[in-house]
């Protein structure tokens, strides 16, 4: 199946919701005249009631009182369109155009109804047309994406892809289009790679990653293997697959990949911080200082690092460093409530009681917050 076959019939489903679109998008109606102000009320209310056939009548007794208004034939075009009449839709929206070059958005809906008849060359030339006005449609540069992938045409499209998430960056139509276009080129690229070696130390390397990503640790560990075993010295794989293996809760032979991974970077901030990780898992907290002192300097944002310090220095009797630490972390992560909760602690030691009070509240304060938003979810979670 062609790319073009793909798309088609998912273009069509839009189309037929593009009806909302002219409950938002219509122009001002001061200069329509009164009885053809009252003939588009009731053909909105037509509308909200999804009897399209009963407001396509009445805006052509709209059309009607007055054939040259823009706002008149671009509802009309619209309320074909959504009726799937797009050859209809495309004589109201050029009529509208013909008084108007540049009518709000109708160039947009006009190009839509091309992209509903396949005929994307004309739809894109609308598109652009349409992102030449003062204020183009927000969902321009969707469609016209959409218009070029029916062309294969898939860097043009990404292109546009990115112009409509510079405009909603929360945009999931856009966002599932293109992880759709990532994923198949991946597929494609890994069935390359396997029909030319599927033994290849690229391939596995890749596969290491994509079950890594999946969760499928025991396969990704595999992989990996698979990987190092056609080029021992290739760098980053030890750190890979000692991820995966902690994943898989396969502590000491993490910890010797990891240590691995240090020969090949000794200020490698993941494997200095599960390094210590590990450590601290072991009560070894001098053993976790030097490591963690590694990592944190490698990331002096990241929390985790400046917490298991923290608690290294609060368990080795050294109040001053570990309150600088939890303090370092409490400001990278201001939601997290640990960093308070051992501050307390700490505090205590310090013969400090206003503080240890102030953190402890703090520490309620956050926890009750974290339980609140993880109901929350798991309420709004379908199951």
């Amino acid at each position: 199946m062609t790319q073009t076959s793909r798309l088609r019939p998912y273009s069509l489903r839009m189309c037929i919701l593009l009806g909302a679109f002219c409950l938002a998008g219509g122009h001002a109606l001061s200069a329509v005249p009164t009885d053809v102000k009252s003939l588009l009320e009731e053909a909105r209310a037509f509308e909200k009631a999804e009897d399209y056939k009963g407001a396509e009548q009445i805006y052509q007794q709209a059309v009607a009182i007055a054939p040259d208004d823009p706002e008149v034939l671009k509802r009309l075009g619209i309320i074909y369109q959504t009726e799937l009449k797009f050859p209809e839709s495309i004589d109201a929206f050029q009529r509208a155009l013909a008084v108007s070059a540049q009518y709000s958005e109708v160039n947009f809906f006009e190009g839509v109804s091309y992209l509903g008849l396949s005929q994307f060359d004309k739809s894109i030339a609308c598109f652009q047309a349409e992102l030449a006005t003062p204020k183009p449609h927000p969902r321009t540069h969707y469609y016209f994406a959409m218009a070029l992938l029916s062309l294969d045409r898939v860097d043009d499209a990404i292109g546009q892809f990115d112009q409509s998430l510079v405009q909603n960056p929360n945009d999931l139509d856009v966002l599932c289009q293109v992880a759709r276009l990532h994923m198949s080129a991946s597929l494609s690229i890994m069935q390359k790679l396997m029909e030319i070696d599927p033994d290849s130390f690229q391939l596995h390397l890749l596969m290491g990653e994509v079950y890594f990503n999946n969760h499928h640790f025991e396969d990704s560990v595999k992989e990996y293997r698979a990987a190092l075993a056609k080029r021992p010295d290739a760098p980053g794989i030890h750190f890979a697959m000692g991820n995966a293996l902690r994943n898989l809760q396969k502590i000491d032979e993490a910890e010797v990949e990891f240590h691995t991974a240090l020969k090949e970077n000794p200020n490698d901030y993941g494997s200095n911080q599960y390094l210590g990780e590990f450590a601290v898992g072991r009560h070894e907290f001098s053993a976790a200082v030097p490591y963690l002192l590694l990592s944190s300097a490698a990331r002096p944002s990241e929390a985790r690092p400046h917490f298991l310090l923290g608690e290294c220095y609060f368990n080795l009797g050294d109040s001053q460093k570990a309150k600088a630490e939890l303090l370092a972390a409490a400001q990278c992560d201001p939601n997290e409530p640990q960093a308070h909760f051992l501050l307390a602690k700490v505090y205590r030691q310090l013969g400090d009681a206003q503080s240890t009070a102030s953190e402890m509240s703090e520490y309620q304060r956050l926890s009750l917050a974290l339980k609140n938003k993880t109901v929350e979810r798991a309420v709004t979670t379908p199951q």
